[in-house]
Protein backbone atom coordinates (compact mmCIF):
# COMPACT_ATOMS: atom_id res chain seq x y z
CA UNK A 1 0.00 0.00 0.00
CA UNK A 2 1.51 3.58 -1.08
CA UNK A 3 -0.30 6.92 0.54
CA UNK A 4 -0.46 9.56 -2.18
CA UNK A 5 -0.24 13.04 -0.05
CA UNK A 6 -2.42 15.53 -1.20
CA UNK A 7 -2.03 19.36 -0.74
CA UNK A 8 -5.33 20.82 -2.20
CA UNK A 9 -3.95 24.47 -3.31
CA UNK A 10 -4.70 27.34 -4.59
CA UNK A 11 -8.28 26.94 -3.83
CA UNK A 12 -9.65 24.39 -1.13
CA UNK A 13 -6.99 26.18 1.16
CA UNK A 14 -9.15 27.78 3.92
CA UNK A 15 -6.95 26.37 6.58
CA UNK A 16 -3.72 27.60 5.35
CA UNK A 17 -5.64 30.96 4.81
CA UNK A 18 -7.27 31.10 8.39
CA UNK A 19 -3.56 30.64 10.04
CA UNK A 20 -1.95 32.91 7.31
CA UNK A 21 -4.41 35.24 5.57
CA UNK A 22 -1.60 37.29 4.14
CA UNK A 23 -1.09 34.54 1.38
CA UNK A 24 -4.00 35.04 -0.15
CA UNK A 25 -5.71 38.20 -1.64
CA UNK A 26 -8.13 39.19 0.75
CA UNK A 27 -5.87 39.10 3.32
CA UNK A 28 -9.01 38.54 5.58
CA UNK A 29 -8.21 37.73 9.35
CA UNK A 30 -11.89 37.53 10.25
CA UNK A 31 -11.75 33.82 8.17
CA UNK A 32 -12.02 30.79 10.28
CA UNK A 33 -12.53 27.43 9.56
CA UNK A 34 -16.23 26.38 10.20
CA UNK A 35 -17.22 23.12 8.71
CA UNK A 36 -20.82 23.34 7.57
CA UNK A 37 -21.16 26.84 7.24
CA UNK A 38 -22.34 28.37 4.27
CA UNK A 39 -19.80 29.70 2.46
CA UNK A 40 -19.94 29.02 -1.28
CA UNK A 41 -23.35 28.97 -3.60
CA UNK A 42 -23.59 26.33 -6.43
CA UNK A 43 -25.80 27.50 -9.65
CA UNK A 44 -26.16 23.78 -10.41
CA UNK A 45 -24.16 23.77 -13.59
CA UNK A 46 -20.76 23.49 -12.49
CA UNK A 47 -20.06 27.51 -11.72
CA UNK A 48 -20.01 28.63 -8.09
CA UNK A 49 -18.81 31.70 -6.17
CA UNK A 50 -17.14 31.51 -3.11
CA UNK A 51 -18.21 33.80 0.19
CA UNK A 52 -14.81 33.77 2.05
CA UNK A 53 -11.79 33.71 0.25
CA UNK A 54 -10.18 30.20 0.40
CA UNK A 55 -7.67 30.51 -2.56
CA UNK A 56 -4.21 31.31 -2.75
CA UNK A 57 -2.51 34.36 -4.49
CA UNK A 58 -0.82 32.95 -6.98
CA UNK A 59 1.25 36.64 -7.24
CA UNK A 60 2.63 36.56 -3.90
CA UNK A 61 5.82 34.95 -3.90
CA UNK A 62 5.88 34.39 -0.61
CA UNK A 63 3.07 32.04 -1.07
CA UNK A 64 5.62 29.64 -2.41
CA UNK A 65 8.07 30.05 0.04
CA UNK A 66 5.15 29.14 1.80
CA UNK A 67 4.88 25.97 -0.10
CA UNK A 68 8.18 25.27 -0.60
CA UNK A 69 8.35 24.32 2.96
CA UNK A 70 5.25 22.56 3.21
CA UNK A 71 6.42 20.23 0.09
CA UNK A 72 9.78 19.61 1.66
CA UNK A 73 8.14 17.99 4.51
CA UNK A 74 5.55 16.04 2.74
CA UNK A 75 8.34 14.67 0.55
CA UNK A 76 10.15 13.78 3.41
CA UNK A 77 7.60 11.51 5.15
CA UNK A 78 6.15 10.14 2.06
CA UNK A 79 7.80 7.90 -0.17
CA UNK A 80 5.34 7.79 -2.91
CA UNK A 81 6.74 9.33 -6.14
CA UNK A 82 3.72 11.81 -6.52
CA UNK A 83 2.33 14.44 -4.73
CA UNK A 84 -0.99 15.56 -4.93
CA UNK A 85 -1.78 19.75 -5.55
CA UNK A 86 -5.36 19.65 -5.92
CA UNK A 87 -5.87 21.85 -8.41
CA UNK A 88 -9.58 21.69 -8.51
CA UNK A 89 -12.99 24.13 -7.80
CA UNK A 90 -10.42 27.15 -7.21
CA UNK A 91 -12.88 30.30 -6.92
CA UNK A 92 -11.30 32.97 -9.10
CA UNK A 93 -13.73 36.01 -8.54
CA UNK A 94 -10.75 37.34 -5.93
CA UNK A 95 -8.28 37.18 -8.19
CA UNK A 96 -10.35 38.86 -11.02
CA UNK A 97 -11.75 41.79 -8.59
CA UNK A 98 -7.78 42.73 -7.58
CA UNK A 99 -6.00 45.65 -9.06
CA UNK A 100 -2.77 44.09 -7.96
CA UNK A 101 -3.53 40.65 -9.36
CA UNK A 102 -5.03 42.33 -12.75
CA UNK A 103 -1.86 44.80 -13.14
CA UNK A 104 0.26 41.18 -12.60
CA UNK A 105 -1.45 39.51 -15.12
CA UNK A 106 -1.34 42.62 -17.37
CA UNK A 107 2.60 42.56 -17.36
CA UNK A 108 3.07 38.83 -17.64
CA UNK A 109 0.36 38.06 -20.67
CA UNK A 110 -1.58 36.07 -18.73
CA UNK A 111 -5.20 36.73 -20.42
CA UNK A 112 -8.10 35.27 -17.85
CA UNK A 113 -7.94 33.31 -14.64
CA UNK A 114 -7.51 29.83 -15.66
CA UNK A 115 -3.81 31.04 -17.66
CA UNK A 116 -3.20 32.14 -13.91
CA UNK A 117 -4.11 28.96 -12.07
CA UNK A 118 -1.84 27.23 -14.63
CA UNK A 119 1.28 30.07 -14.12
CA UNK A 120 0.33 29.15 -10.57
CA UNK A 121 0.57 25.19 -11.30
CA UNK A 122 3.92 25.57 -13.33
CA UNK A 123 5.53 27.26 -10.22
CA UNK A 124 4.83 24.59 -7.68
CA UNK A 125 4.94 22.06 -10.37
CA UNK A 126 8.85 23.01 -9.98
CA UNK A 127 8.74 23.15 -6.26
CA UNK A 128 7.74 19.62 -6.26
CA UNK A 129 9.85 18.56 -8.52
CA UNK A 130 13.15 19.85 -7.25
CA UNK A 131 11.72 17.74 -4.19
CA UNK A 132 12.64 14.49 -6.60
CA UNK A 133 8.51 14.34 -7.00
CA UNK A 134 6.11 14.54 -9.44
CA UNK A 135 2.78 16.38 -9.58
CA UNK A 136 -0.44 14.94 -9.93
CA UNK A 137 -3.73 17.12 -10.09
CA UNK A 138 -7.48 17.19 -10.87
CA UNK A 139 -8.17 17.83 -14.40
CA UNK A 140 -8.80 21.65 -13.64
CA UNK A 141 -4.82 21.88 -13.89
CA UNK A 142 -5.31 20.73 -17.58
CA UNK A 143 -7.11 24.45 -17.69
CA UNK A 144 -4.53 27.13 -19.58
CA UNK A 145 -1.83 24.92 -20.12
CA UNK A 146 -0.82 21.74 -18.55
CA UNK A 147 2.57 21.72 -16.05
CA UNK A 148 5.18 19.71 -17.61
CA UNK A 149 5.42 16.01 -16.70
CA UNK A 150 2.12 16.43 -14.55
CA UNK A 151 -0.32 13.40 -14.34
CA UNK A 152 -4.16 14.30 -14.29
CA UNK A 153 -6.73 12.39 -11.81
CA UNK A 154 -9.91 13.06 -13.70
CA UNK A 155 -13.21 13.58 -12.28
CA UNK A 156 -15.60 15.83 -14.47
CA UNK A 157 -16.37 13.00 -17.10
CA UNK A 158 -14.06 11.59 -19.36
CA UNK A 159 -12.91 14.90 -21.21
CA UNK A 160 -9.66 15.47 -19.19
CA UNK A 161 -8.33 12.25 -19.42
CA UNK A 162 -8.77 11.89 -23.20
CA UNK A 163 -7.45 15.84 -23.50
CA UNK A 164 -3.95 14.82 -20.88
CA UNK A 165 -3.85 10.98 -22.71
CA UNK A 166 -3.33 12.72 -26.11
CA UNK A 167 -1.02 15.19 -24.74
CA UNK A 168 0.93 12.43 -23.44
CA UNK A 169 0.31 13.32 -19.61
CA UNK A 170 -0.08 10.26 -17.27
CA UNK A 171 -4.04 9.85 -15.85
CA UNK A 172 -6.22 8.51 -12.73
CA UNK A 173 -9.46 7.62 -14.24
CA UNK A 174 -11.66 8.84 -10.89
CA UNK A 175 -15.24 9.72 -12.87
CA UNK A 176 -18.08 11.69 -10.68
CA UNK A 177 -20.54 10.67 -9.62
CA UNK A 178 -20.26 6.72 -10.16
CA UNK A 179 -16.59 6.34 -8.57
CA UNK A 180 -17.55 8.92 -5.49
CA UNK A 181 -18.21 6.41 -2.85
CA UNK A 182 -20.09 9.44 -0.89
CA UNK A 183 -23.05 9.36 -3.52
CA UNK A 184 -26.44 7.51 -2.58
CA UNK A 185 -25.88 3.14 -3.22
CA UNK A 186 -29.70 2.76 -3.00
CA UNK A 187 -33.23 4.50 -2.98
CA UNK A 188 -33.08 7.79 -0.95
CA UNK A 189 -35.95 6.41 1.10
CA UNK A 190 -33.54 4.11 3.35
CA UNK A 191 -30.25 6.79 2.39
CA UNK A 192 -28.78 9.74 3.94
CA UNK A 193 -29.48 12.20 0.80
CA UNK A 194 -26.96 13.31 -1.60
CA UNK A 195 -26.95 15.21 -4.63
CA UNK A 196 -26.44 12.40 -6.73
CA UNK A 197 -26.50 8.62 -6.70
CA UNK A 198 -23.94 5.48 -7.66
CA UNK A 199 -25.60 2.02 -7.84
CA UNK A 200 -23.39 -0.70 -7.25
CA UNK A 201 -24.64 -2.20 -10.82
CA UNK A 202 -23.40 0.63 -12.09
CA UNK A 203 -20.39 0.80 -10.24
CA UNK A 204 -19.76 -2.19 -11.37
CA UNK A 205 -20.98 -1.77 -15.18
CA UNK A 206 -18.86 1.43 -15.75
CA UNK A 207 -16.05 1.37 -18.45
CA UNK A 208 -13.44 3.30 -17.05
CA UNK A 209 -11.42 3.73 -20.40
CA UNK A 210 -13.66 5.60 -22.39
CA UNK A 211 -13.71 5.87 -26.21
CA UNK A 212 -10.70 8.63 -27.23
CA UNK A 213 -8.73 7.62 -23.97
CA UNK A 214 -5.52 6.50 -25.09
CA UNK A 215 -4.79 3.29 -22.27
CA UNK A 216 -1.03 3.63 -22.49
CA UNK A 217 -1.45 6.33 -20.21
CA UNK A 218 -3.83 5.32 -18.09
CA UNK A 219 -2.23 4.41 -14.60
CA UNK A 220 -5.27 2.95 -13.10
CA UNK A 221 -8.37 4.28 -11.03
CA UNK A 222 -9.57 5.68 -8.11
CA UNK A 223 -12.91 5.16 -6.05
CA UNK A 224 -13.26 8.94 -3.61
CA UNK A 225 -14.75 8.71 -0.16
CA UNK A 226 -15.41 12.30 1.10
CA UNK A 227 -16.68 12.53 4.01
CA UNK A 228 -18.14 16.14 4.45
CA UNK A 229 -21.21 13.78 5.68
CA UNK A 230 -19.46 11.12 6.69
CA UNK A 231 -19.14 11.60 10.62
CA UNK A 232 -18.59 7.88 11.81
CA UNK A 233 -16.10 5.00 10.90
CA UNK A 234 -18.84 2.68 10.55
CA UNK A 235 -20.70 4.89 8.04
CA UNK A 236 -17.76 5.44 5.81
CA UNK A 237 -17.61 1.17 6.16
CA UNK A 238 -21.02 1.65 4.82
CA UNK A 239 -20.43 3.69 1.62
CA UNK A 240 -17.29 1.79 0.65
CA UNK A 241 -18.51 -1.76 0.85
CA UNK A 242 -19.63 -3.47 -1.66
CA UNK A 243 -18.63 -1.16 -4.14
CA UNK A 244 -15.07 -1.37 -3.38
CA UNK A 245 -15.37 -4.59 -4.78
CA UNK A 246 -16.86 -3.05 -7.81
CA UNK A 247 -14.30 -0.55 -8.71
CA UNK A 248 -11.21 -3.30 -7.87
CA UNK A 249 -12.71 -5.78 -9.88
CA UNK A 250 -13.37 -3.53 -12.83
CA UNK A 251 -9.90 -1.66 -12.93
CA UNK A 252 -8.33 -5.25 -12.44
CA UNK A 253 -10.65 -7.36 -15.16
CA UNK A 254 -10.02 -7.19 -18.84
CA UNK A 255 -12.85 -6.01 -20.68
CA UNK A 256 -15.49 -8.05 -21.57
CA UNK A 257 -14.53 -10.53 -18.84
CA UNK A 258 -17.31 -8.81 -16.17
CA UNK A 259 -20.46 -10.69 -15.34
CA UNK A 260 -22.72 -8.74 -13.14
CA UNK A 261 -24.78 -11.89 -11.94
CA UNK A 262 -21.82 -14.05 -11.02
CA UNK A 263 -19.99 -10.48 -9.56
CA UNK A 264 -23.13 -10.92 -6.95
CA UNK A 265 -23.02 -13.86 -5.92
CA UNK A 266 -19.28 -13.48 -4.85
CA UNK A 267 -20.16 -10.40 -3.40
CA UNK A 268 -22.72 -12.57 -0.85
CA UNK A 269 -19.35 -14.56 -0.35
CA UNK A 270 -17.55 -11.34 0.60
CA UNK A 271 -20.47 -10.26 2.93
CA UNK A 272 -19.63 -13.14 5.49
CA UNK A 273 -16.47 -12.40 5.82
CA UNK A 274 -17.54 -8.41 6.49
CA UNK A 275 -19.67 -9.78 9.23
CA UNK A 276 -17.09 -12.13 10.86
CA UNK A 277 -14.87 -9.02 11.04
CA UNK A 278 -17.41 -6.80 12.23
CA UNK A 279 -17.40 -4.62 9.62
CA UNK A 280 -20.62 -2.44 8.22
CA UNK A 281 -21.38 -2.98 4.75
CA UNK A 282 -24.70 -1.66 2.72
CA UNK A 283 -27.25 -3.72 1.27
CA UNK A 284 -28.74 -1.71 -1.36
CA UNK A 285 -28.18 -4.47 -3.82
CA UNK A 286 -31.25 -5.99 -2.85
CA UNK A 287 -33.42 -3.01 -2.97
CA UNK A 288 -34.99 -2.61 -6.37
CA UNK A 289 -35.21 0.33 -8.61
CA UNK A 290 -38.04 2.37 -8.02
CA UNK A 291 -39.77 4.06 -11.05
CA UNK A 292 -42.99 5.78 -10.64
CA UNK A 293 -45.73 6.80 -13.85
CA UNK A 294 -49.29 8.50 -14.07
CA UNK A 295 -51.08 6.00 -16.71
CA UNK A 296 -53.50 7.43 -18.87
CA UNK A 297 -56.07 7.72 -16.68
CA UNK A 298 -53.76 9.55 -14.24
CA UNK A 299 -53.28 6.95 -11.79
CA UNK A 300 -50.12 6.37 -9.85
CA UNK A 301 -47.97 3.24 -11.36
CA UNK A 302 -45.16 1.97 -9.92
CA UNK A 303 -43.15 -0.39 -11.24
CA UNK A 304 -40.15 -2.06 -9.39
CA UNK A 305 -36.46 -3.33 -11.32
CA UNK A 306 -34.66 -6.00 -9.10
CA UNK A 307 -30.91 -5.53 -10.16
CA UNK A 308 -30.21 -9.27 -8.60
CA UNK A 309 -31.52 -12.51 -9.63
CA UNK A 310 -33.58 -14.89 -6.94
CA UNK A 311 -35.29 -12.14 -5.12
CA UNK A 312 -39.32 -12.20 -4.73
CA UNK A 313 -40.58 -8.90 -3.66
CA UNK A 314 -43.70 -8.19 -1.37
CA UNK A 315 -45.81 -5.46 -0.82
CA UNK A 316 -48.42 -3.61 1.29
CA UNK A 317 -50.86 -1.14 0.72
CA UNK A 318 -53.04 -1.09 3.33
CA UNK A 319 -50.36 0.38 6.02
CA UNK A 320 -49.34 -2.94 7.20
CA UNK A 321 -45.97 -4.03 7.45
CA UNK A 322 -45.21 -6.73 3.86
CA UNK A 323 -43.19 -10.06 4.19
CA UNK A 324 -43.37 -13.11 2.75
CA UNK A 325 -47.02 -13.32 3.28
CA UNK A 326 -47.83 -10.35 1.82
CA UNK A 327 -48.91 -9.54 -2.25
CA UNK A 328 -45.95 -10.61 -4.40
CA UNK A 329 -45.29 -8.02 -6.85
CA UNK A 330 -44.98 -9.52 -10.39
CA UNK A 331 -46.17 -6.54 -12.32
CA UNK A 332 -45.78 -2.73 -11.87
CA UNK A 333 -48.62 -1.86 -9.65
CA UNK A 334 -51.58 0.45 -10.62
CA UNK A 335 -52.39 2.57 -7.29
CA UNK A 336 -55.73 3.67 -6.75
CA UNK A 337 -56.33 7.25 -5.08
CA UNK A 338 -57.46 6.21 -1.80
CA UNK A 339 -53.41 4.36 -1.23
CA UNK A 340 -51.96 6.77 1.42
CA UNK A 341 -48.83 4.10 1.88
CA UNK A 342 -47.09 1.78 -0.60
CA UNK A 343 -44.55 -0.70 1.18
CA UNK A 344 -42.50 -2.70 -0.13
CA UNK A 345 -39.57 -5.66 0.68
CA UNK A 346 -37.03 -7.95 -1.30
CA UNK A 347 -36.81 -11.68 -0.11
CA UNK A 348 -35.48 -14.95 -0.68
CA UNK A 349 -36.76 -17.83 0.12
CA UNK A 350 -39.22 -16.00 2.56
CA UNK A 351 -35.92 -14.53 4.11
CA UNK A 352 -36.11 -10.33 4.44
CA UNK A 353 -32.92 -9.38 1.97
CA UNK A 354 -33.65 -6.07 1.29
CA UNK A 355 -34.73 -3.15 3.41
CA UNK A 356 -38.13 -2.57 4.01
CA UNK A 357 -38.52 0.79 2.01
CA UNK A 358 -42.00 3.00 2.73
CA UNK A 359 -43.15 5.16 0.39
CA UNK A 360 -46.01 7.95 1.33
CA UNK A 361 -48.48 9.12 -1.43
CA UNK A 362 -46.99 12.65 -0.79
CA UNK A 363 -43.88 10.75 -1.54
CA UNK A 364 -44.42 9.31 -5.13
CA UNK A 365 -46.46 12.42 -6.31
CA UNK A 366 -42.96 13.94 -6.28
CA UNK A 367 -41.33 11.04 -8.02
CA UNK A 368 -43.77 10.82 -10.61
CA UNK A 369 -42.01 10.71 -14.35
CA UNK A 370 -44.50 11.98 -16.82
Amino acid sequence: IEVLPEIDIPGHSMAAIASYPELSVTKNSEIKVNPGSNFATWFGNGTFEMHIDNTLNPMDENVYKFLDRVFTEVATLFPFEYIHMGGDECYKGFWERDAVVQAFMKKNKIKDGNELQAYFNKRVNAIITSKKKKLIGWDEILEGGIAPGAAVMNWRGTKGAVEATHLKHAVVMSPAPIYYLDMMQGDPAVEGRVYNKARLKDVYNLDVLAPGVDSTYVLGGQGNLWTEQIVTSGKAEYMTYPRAFAISESLWSGRGTKDWNDFTNRVEDQFKRLEQAGVNYAVSLYDPVINVTLDADNKTVVQLTPEMNGLDIYYTIDNSIPDQYSTPYLWPVTLSEEVQNFRFVSCRNGKPMGRLIWLKKEELMKRIKK
